[in-house]
């Protein structure tokens, strides 16, 4: 059956080291598969399409959830949700449910498939998905990258990037990173603060290769505190020195690695601010943050993005968007701040 295909395997997204997590979509109570996959199956059939039927069933069930009504639906209409729903859906309404029908890490996977795949690779989403998951999620990220794809993860970010930027991919995909100890090694925190110093700022040409090794070896409680002794080297914090040290893609990429070990939930309010900025909103940025972060952080990220804007993630996607596609991404907002 395509759709058991299509849900290989993966059934939650468990966080690297017990992360708390700080979803806005959350499972639904009295939940009833049989029930759902019968409403969205009456949607699909109405002249028009029903939309916000399927809208408040599959923004308001986990991913588990909606995985048990496609297979209801599988039983009931004797063929396959997705496809359904692709018939019946279009544009960024389409994109967003179809997103919701995949496992955070199958939506990851495929998102870094999509920006890599034909003429030119689309950077800023690579930067952003390989640069902010933990070690776990890019463990999943890579076996579920695998089953999809039938290829390595490695293989294809190696063969669409290059340089010092790829060898930082790389070294995260690798996943070495250590996990967090107990024991805080103030030796460690000062040699890494000091060789960081020392090999960007205090030198003409910057040894990028000792930045990689710390960047993508070290615990994040590690990193943060390596960050702090820093400062007590250099006359620059981290990111003014990697901004006065790397260009393009690099720094992108250094930047979105020390924002996220900083406080990774202003990070992607700072990208959802971004990307609403202008009369539109980039959609794609727009439709990824909401699609992968709200069984993750997404309340966390909403708490981010009003303490740094004065005003709700909520009030400011409704400004941006509108439609169907709007209401999809304020009931999965999950409530207004």
């Amino acid at each position: 059956m395509a759709l058991v295909s299509e849900f290989l395997g993966q059934l939650t997204l468990q966080l690297g080291g017990g992360d708390p997590t700080y979803p806005t979509v959350v499972p639904a109570p009295n939940f009833d598969p049989d029930k759902d996959a019968a409403r969205i199956e009456t949607a699909i059939k109405t002249k028009g399409v029903d939309e916000q039927t399927i809208i408040d069933v599959l923004t308001k069930r986990t991913y588990n959830q909606r995985r048990e009504i496609a297979f209801a639906y599988e039983r009931r209409a004797k063929k396959d949700m997705i496809s359904a729903l692709k018939g019946a859906l279009s544009g960024s309404l389409e994109t967003v449910i179809l997103g919701l029908m995949k496992s955070t890490a199958q939506y990851d996977a495929s998102e870094i498939k999509g920006s890599i795949k034909g003429l030119g690779t689309d950077e800023e989403s690579l930067i952003e998905i390989v640069c902010s998951r933990s070690n776990a999620e890019l463990l999943e990220i890579k076996k579920v990258y695998k089953e999809l794809f039938k290829k390595d993860l490695e293989k294809d970010v190696a063969g669409d990037t290059s340089g010092d930027f790829a060898k930082l991919l790389l070294a995260l995909v690798e996943t070495k990173r250590d996990e967090p100890s107990s024991v805080v090694d103030y030796q460690k925190i000062d040699e890494d603060a000091r060789a960081l110093y020392e090999a960007g700022v205090k030198r003409k040409g910057t040894d990028v290769k000792c930045w990689i090794s710390i960047m993508s070896e070290r615990s994040v409680p590690h990193l943060q505190k390596v960050f702090d002794r820093y400062k007590s080297y250099s006359p620059y914090d981290m990111q003014e020195s990697i901004r006065k040290e790397v260009k393009g893609d690099l720094e992108k990429s250094f930047l979105t690695l020390v924002q996220c070990f900083e406080n990774k939930q202003l990070y992607f309010a700072n990208r959802l601010q971004d990307a609403m900025k202008s009369k539109g909103a980039k959609e794609k940025v727009l439709t990824r943050i909401m699609v992968s972060r709200c069984e993750v952080d997404l309340k966390k990220i909403r708490q981010e993005f009003k303490a740094h804007n004065g005003k709700s993630l909520y009030q400011t996607i409704a400004e941006h968007t509108k439609g169907d596609y709007q209401k999809a991404l304020l009931s999965l907002c999950g409530g207004d701040d």
